[in-house]
């Protein structure tokens, strides 16, 4: 018999990732992601309600506005169905409460973080302090909601000294390089940069990451990310220093949710083999 609250659960996901597109096109923006109706990007007419349904509207207006017959991202669609499947997942996980609403409103942010970081480039601090915040909230109990945010603030310290540590490892290198070519008339000048190994954004994905899955799934996800980026950034390979860039946050989300999805079996794992 089909279990009415997970139909219940699809729907507000579905909803709430339609919003999560106006977030994800605005922020990046500086628009208001409250005011202001939702218009078409390409002729900038403002939609009526029935082109606003999540993931139907874009199949009966066969991907086009109704207006300027302009295609519509594949985006729009892509983000309401994995929003509506991360709500149903979740669901089916723990049911319908408070803790639960809040862990998928935090793969949520995790989901607009993803997306923004790698059209983007760029980790806004706005939806990052959300997803730390329901994280941190997705628990059953006060007790629980502490042990979260010690967690987060576990992981979000060990993630900065690995920061310092790699960027002034990879400065150092650099700096060591530059020795070389020294001369009489530039030993007195410095010009080394500072190189960043990574950004204060995934510093705080990482807190969501420790108040989401605890200790040791959260050190599982992170080795995980490193598994999932590895192939993208082989076939990065020789290309330019911008190219090279890959954006990490999608693949400590993607991480994340997998670990968290598959907690039990990857705990009774380490338990039977450690």
């Amino acid at each position: 018999m089909i279990q009415y609250y997970l139909i219940l659960a699809f729907i507000f996901g579905l909803l709430i990732g339609s919003f999560l597109n106006v977030v994800i096109i605005r922020i990046p923006k500086d628009e208001s992601v409250v005011f202001g109706g939702s218009h078409c990007v390409k002729c900038g007419r403002d939609l009526k309600p029935w082109h606003n349904i999540p993931l139907f509207s874009w199949i009966f207006l066969r991907g086009k506005c109704a207006y300027c017959k302009e295609p519509i991202s594949i985006q729009y669609p892509l983000i309401e169905l994995i929003s509506g499947v991360i709500f149903l997942v979740i669901a089916l996980k723990y049911g319908i409460s408070f803790g639960s609403f809040c862990i998928a409103l935090s793969f949520l942010m995790l989901l607009a973080l993803s997306v923004i970081d790698f059209k983007y480039k760029m980790v806004p601090d706005s939806l990052n302090l959300l997803a730390i915040l329901f994280a941190v909230l997705g628990a059953w109990n006060v007790a629980g909601v502490l042990h979260n945010f010690q967690n987060a603030l576990l992981f979000a310290g060990g993630f900065t000294l690995l920061r310092f540590a790699l960027s002034y490892y990879m400065t150092s290198s650099v700096f060591r390089a530059g020795l070389k070519t020294k001369t009489s008339w530039n030993k007195h000048y410095d010009r080394t940069p500072f190189i960043e190994a990574m950004g204060e954004g995934d510093i705080m994905v990482a807190a969501t990451m420790g108040a989401l899955l605890g200790v040791p799934l959260g050190l599982v996800a992170i080795f995980l990310s490193a598994v999932l980026a590895l192939p993208v950034m082989l076939l990065l390979l020789g290309r330019s220093a911008e190219e090279q860039r890959v954006p990490y946050v999608p693949f400590l989300a993607m991480a994340t949710f997998i670990v968290f999805i598959y907690d039990s079996q990857i705990m009774d794992y380490i338990k039977a083999s450690y």
